[in-house]
């Protein structure tokens, strides 16, 4: 089995959209995305996490930057579109612009 790393993606408005909701609209969509994980529990080898504020490193320094990365995931499958197919009925691609990119993990030489 290959690892990939899934990262939900949404721009910002839709993510304070989301995190305006109702709460028992937020439990709702909550559910969602546990009964998705349940599913595909076989697959997930780590859950992942929300992400937020970001950083920008690079020869200037350090600087405040903004992505539309909202969390991410890490999959196991035989194949890359595998992995992308896991993410087809994913409750994340209900953001209003919301989408999911898989990434394949490459092995380290010699590692």
């Amino acid at each position: 089995m290959n690892k990939f790393m899934a990262l939900y993606m949404a721009p910002a408005a839709a993510v304070k959209k989301f995190m305006s909701m109702p709460p028992e609209e937020m439990k709702a969509a909550t559910a969602e995305w546990d009964a998705w994980d349940d599913e595909h529990a076989a697959s997930i080898i780590d859950s992942g996490a929300p992400l937020n504020k970001t950083k920008r490193v690079d020869a200037g320094g350090v600087s405040d930057t903004k992505n539309e990365i909202t969390g991410y995931m890490i999959v196991q499958a035989e194949s890359h579109d595998d992995a992308a197919k896991l993410f087809i009925d994913h409750p994340g691609m209900k953001f209003e612009g919301g989408r999911i990119e898989v990434i394949e993990f490459t092995p380290m030489p010699g590692k």
